[in-house]
């Protein structure tokens, strides 16, 4: 996924223009999974610390490296089947936010079913068309909402999913950052200070961790006014539950997705995820059937994204070795 998203980036950018924000854990196997990419443009985070830190540190660099240049934030993490509309929406972005300096811009999923899994955009006032498109300025974000609510949302129209693709100018975000976020602002100054010198891995691996651990989203636009969305009719997911993974995986009208040794009898819409041992499924539909070498997992597709209920639950008992 982080191959695709980068080729999807290559149609409209150079690889020096291109940067990848990682953990320094991860570094050496981006390194081989991107091999034409230039190493200088990777950065290594010396810990997680959420979107916020991550999308600063970039703003960091690349405002050091190249000015103020309109910026695009990406997760390596999105399976997108029709890119060429994002791609598309970028350039009516961009030349958005030169016509209206001081806006950040972010994607919204025009909904087809009622998630509960992602968090949701309102739109308002339309600001402005472009090319057949239409730019709103966001009322509101919402967490993550009930199914009864994500109902009412789909009903609306007046709602997107959070797709967490932006696009702004550097200057624009960093001043945001001073605004909203000033811990990170003045850690992310000296970091900035110190790109391109011998000192940026030592004031990096001082600074970064004692940042703020916060989300870009709950740092800076649920608190900006000027925000605007753009929607997208976009086949997109976040992968970010078994069966967003099963609809990523399930192609040319395949019902289920099995990995492993499977015995189906009368058994529909499975995703089996098979360990060593040959799992047989009989009159059951909609499941998540997943088995590793100390846990099993059996959920209704609908609940997938209680996953993380359960991992929460682990964790609270002590029982992390299951995780």
């Amino acid at each position: 996924m982080l191959q695709e998203t980068y080729m999807r980036m290559r149609k409209i950018a150079e690889p020096k223009d291109i940067y990848v924000v990682t953990n320094r854990e991860y570094l050496l196997e981006v390194e081989k999974e991107l091999l034409e990419f230039p190493k200088e443009n990777i950065l290594a985070e010396p810990v997680g610390r959420g979107t916020a830190p991550s999308v600063a540190l970039a703003a960091a660099v690349i405002s050091k490296k190249c000015g103020d240049q309109v910026m695009g934030v990406f997760a390596a993490d999105h399976f997108i089947k029709n890119p060429e509309i994002l791609l598309k929406a970028i350039g009516q972005a961009e030349n958005f936010i030169k016509k209206n300096v001081g806006y950040l811009v972010t994607f919204g999923i025009k909904p087809n079913a009622p998630e509960t899994g992602y968090g949701y955009i309102e739109k308002g006032q339309l600001l402005k068309g472009l090319d057949g498109s239409s730019v709103y300025r966001t009322r509101r974000f919402v967490e993550k909402p009930d199914f009864e609510t994500a109902k009412k949302y789909l009903k609306s129209g007046r709602f997107f999913w959070n797709s967490g693709m932006f696009l702004w100018k550097t200057s624009t975000i960093i001043e945001k950052l001073s605004r909203y976020a000033p811990d990170i602002y003045r850690r992310l100054a000296r970091i900035n200070q110190a790109t391109g010198t011998k000192q940026y891995e030592k004031v990096l691996t001082k600074e970064f961790p004692l940042m703020d651990k916060n989300s870009i989203d709950y740092a800076i636009l649920e608190n900006e006014p000027n925000v605007a969305v753009i929607p997208l009719k976009l086949n997109w997911s976040d992968v970010g539950s078994w069966t967003a993974l099963k609809n990523a995986l399930t192609a040319n009208g395949r019902e289920s997705f099995i990995r492993g040794e499977h015995i189906s009898f009368d058994s529909k819409n499975l995703l089996v995820y098979g360990g060593s041992k040959l799992v047989a499924t009989i009159g059951v539909k909609n499941l998540v059937i997943v088995d590793t070498d100390d846990a099993i997992l059996i959920c209704d597709r609908k609940k997938s994204q209680l996953v993380s209920d359960v991992v929460k639950k682990l964790e609270d008992t002590g029982k992390i070795q299951h995780l």
